[in-house]
């Protein structure tokens, strides 16, 4: 009998073995932060995770949730390739199923390790050599068998590329290949953004960009951004990690027209903040990171675009953007934005002023606050 790992004082037992497996593992041996934990079970079946209290929510395979902690357990499964795209398999699920034979359909070998009840690694392909040789490489052929792999191993890339990783030369050549045979096309949309929003949250998104690039793996769902170079600030990655995404994605498409942003956000399928941000960026790069240019009504179409007025804007997005050392003209654009608050119909209003009247005072005093902003510059 193998306790379960997931909490000191859990008393569910199965007939199986119980492993960490995979992301967990990897990261622990890193000594970065695990963003959750994966398990999986050995030697059991079904019926008998079900009659501890877990609760199946896996379709195509047996996931299960643990009654109390709610971290998901997988049953040892093998694949088999059926058709194209990443759906295109058949699952095996059997207790004669081993612990070698699953981690052997995982993608990167540091991906496929797994550690027991003792806190031994198990490391059939070689995950902790890679992890010393900073490499992501594929644990077998049947890396080429999923399209999804292309994306992952770019998100990998820009989670772990301050570290000093890279991927191995056979892995971009699989990667590659993947791309040329047009595998990546069977993809769903909300696959490739799932997998492009994660990668735009780690600390070094352009280079999820850049992998791509390097295996022809834009030119079909990101194809204005196949010529581009791929640049981003460091201060961006020292953001919070719910923040990083929208302040990269709008840095990253701000050389793209407007019809180029839209149309590459309505392929991927990006949410409606994310094509609104990089569409004001695109808008308004000429004012970031200097001096206002001397333009009251350029400055204002910024404030009122970016929601400087209300709640729920894109307005402390864009100064997140901002260099550090440019604080103090950030100040100066908070500064005026809050004076701009004050300007209100109620005035206006009260005297007498009418339907579009009412409008026009407050832009005129608006741009008044402006034109009074850039003398104290």
């Amino acid at each position: 009998m193998s306790q379960f790992l997931s909490s000191d004082d859990d008393s569910s037992f199965l007939s199986g073995e119980v492993y960490l497996v995979g992301g967990p593992v990897r990261d622990e041996l890193l000594g970065v932060e695990a963003y959750d934990r994966d398990w999986l079970v050995v030697g059991a079946i079904p019926e008998e995770l079900k009659a501890a209290g877990f609760v199946q929510v896996g379709k195509d395979f047996p996931v299960f949730l643990h009654p109390d902690t709610k971290e998901e357990y997988a049953l040892a499964r093998t694949e088999r390739k059926t058709g194209k795209g990443y759906q295109g398999f058949v699952c095996h699920t059997s207790p004669d199923v081993t612990l070698e034979e699953d981690l052997m359909r995982r993608d990167f070998t540091i991906n496929a390790m797994a550690k027991d009840i003792n806190g031994n690694i198990h490391d059939p392909y070689g995950g902790l050599k890679d992890l010393e040789l900073k490499l992501l490489r594929h644990v077998s052929p049947a890396f080429a068998e999923d399209p999804l792999r292309v994306l992952r191993g770019a998100r990998f890339l820009a989670r772990f590329y301050r570290l000093g990783f890279s991927i191995a030369p056979e892995t971009l050549q699989l990667m590659a290949e993947l791309v040329a045979a047009e595998e990546l096309e069977q993809l769903s949309a909300e696959r490739v953004w799932s997998e492009t929003e994660k990668a735009l949250q780690e600390r070094n998104p352009e280079q999820y960009l850049a992998a791509l690039q390097r295996v022809g793996g834009l030119n079909y769902w990101f194809k204005e951004l196949s010529s581009q170079h791929f640049y981003l600030p460091e201060h961006l990655s020292e953001k919070d990690k719910t923040e990083r995404g929208l302040l990269n994605w709008g840095w990253l498409l701000h050389e793209l027209t407007p019809d180029a942003i839209e149309s590459l956000c309505h392929r991927i399928k990006a949410p409606k903040h994310y094509l609104g941000f990089a569409l004001l960026v695109q808008k308004f790069w000429s004012l970031l990171n200097t001096e206002p240019e001397q333009d009251a009504l350029l400055c204002l179409s910024l404030l009122e675009s970016s929601g400087a007025f209300r709640q729920g804007g894109f307005f402390e997005a864009w100064l997140s953007l901002w260099q550090p050392d440019k604080n103090d003209i950030k100040e100066w654009w908070q500064s005026l934005a809050e004076a701009m608050e004050n300007v209100t119909a109620k005035k206006f209003v009260q005297q007498g002023l009418k339907g579009p009247a009412i409008g026009a005072a407050i832009k005129a005093q608006r741009l008044k606050l402006i034109d009074q902003a850039f003398r104290a510059l």
